[in-house]
C-alpha cells in the first residue's frame, strides 16, 4: 500500500496532480486508514498511470473520465474524435503563427506583396516613414475591403511615381506633414498640384481610377483616418475646394 507521495512518484506525476484528480472525481479518494493516512493500492497506480498518458497525450481531463471506462470502439471513437480536434488546433495555431510573424515584418502585416514593394518605392524616392505609414494605413483599409483587386492596381500606382508632379507632391507632403506648421504656405502647392491632376484624370475619365464602384466606405474611413492623424488635413480640404475639387482620396468634383 502507498503514500500519495509514493503513489504520484510511482506514476510519474505530481502530488498536486493526483489532489487535483481527486477534487474533479477522476481518480476515487481511498479512506483514511487507522494512522490517519490515505494508502493506494495497486488498482490506483493503475488507473493513475492511465489518467497521466491520457492527459500527456493532450487529452482534455472532462474527456478522460469516460474513456477509462470506454469499451474498445467507443475508445477508438473518442480518441479519432480528439485526434481531429488536435489537428483543427495545430492549424489554427500555425494560422495564429503566421500572423505573430507578419507583426514583425512591418508593412508586410495586413498587406499583400504587391502593395509592400509600392510602399519601398515611396521610400526609394525620399517620403518620409510618417507618410509611408499613412499611406500603408490607407492601404490596409482597402485591401480588406477589396483583397482580390488591390493587387491589380499596384502597377498604376507604381506609375502614377514616374510623374515628376505626384514625386514632388509627394516629396512637398512628406516635409508639410512632419513639420509643425499650421498654415504652411507649401499646402498650396500641394493643393495645386492635387487639382492639375485631378482635372488631368477627369480629362481622360479616370477619375474612379478602376476602383469598384457604388462603395465609399473605404475612402470615407481614408479621408477620417487622415483628419485623426493630423488637423493640417482640413486646411487642405479648404485649398481643394477652392480649386473645385471636394476630396482626393477619390477625386470628386464639386458642382459649378
Amino acid at each position: 500500500m502507498l503514500t500519495i507521495g509514493q503513489l504520484a512518484a510511482y506514476a510519474g506525476v505530481t502530488v498536486r496532480a493526483v489532489r487535483h484528480y481527486h477534487q474533479i472525481g477522476l481518480l476515487p479518494e481511498p479512506e483514511r486508514d487507522a494512522s490517519g493516512y490515505r494508502r493506494y493500492g495497486a488498482t490506483a497506480v493503475v488507473a493513475l498511470i492511465r489518467i497521466r498518458t491520457l492527459a500527456d497525450a493532450g487529452v482534455p481531463l472532462s474527456r478522460i473520465g469516460p474513456m477509462l471506462d470506454a469499451d474498445p470502439a467507443t475508445f477508438a471513437a473518442t480518441v479519432a474524435g480528439i485526434d481531429r480536434h488536435l489537428r483543427d488546433e495545430i492549424a489554427r495555431l500555425e494560422r495564429s503563427r503566421h500572423r505573430v510573424a507578419l507583426l514583425v515584418a512591418g508593412d508586410s502585416l495586413a498587406l499583400p506583396p504587391e502593395v509592400v514593394g509600392y510602399l519601398g518605392r515611396l521610400r526609394e524616392i525620399g517620403i518620409s516613414e510618417r507618410m509611408v505609414e499613412a499611406e500603408r494605413s490607407g492601404w490596409i483599409l482597402v485591401a480588406a475591403r477589396w483583397p482580390e483587386e488591390v493587387s491589380a492596381w499596384m502597377p498604376g500606382k507604381l506609375a502614377e511615381l514616374e510623374d515628376p508632379r505626384v514625386v514632388r507632391m509627394y516629396q512637398l507632403m512628406s516635409d508639410v506633414f512632419d513639420g509643425d506648421e499650421a498654415d504652411d504656405p507649401r499646402l498650396k502647392e500641394i493643393a495645386d498640384i492635387m487639382a492639375e491632376l485631378a482635372e488631368q484624370a477627369d480629362a481622360a475619365g479616370q477619375l474612379d481610377m478602376g476602383e469598384p464602384t457604388g462603395d465609399d466606405l473605404p475612402f470615407d474611413l481614408i479621408d477620417a483616418l487622415a483628419d485623426e492623424a493630423d488637423p493640417r488635413i482640413e486646411r487642405m480640404r479648404e485649398l481643394l475646394r477652392e480649386r473645385g475639387w471636394a476630396r482626393w482620396t477619390r477625386w470628386e468634383r464639386l458642382p459649378e
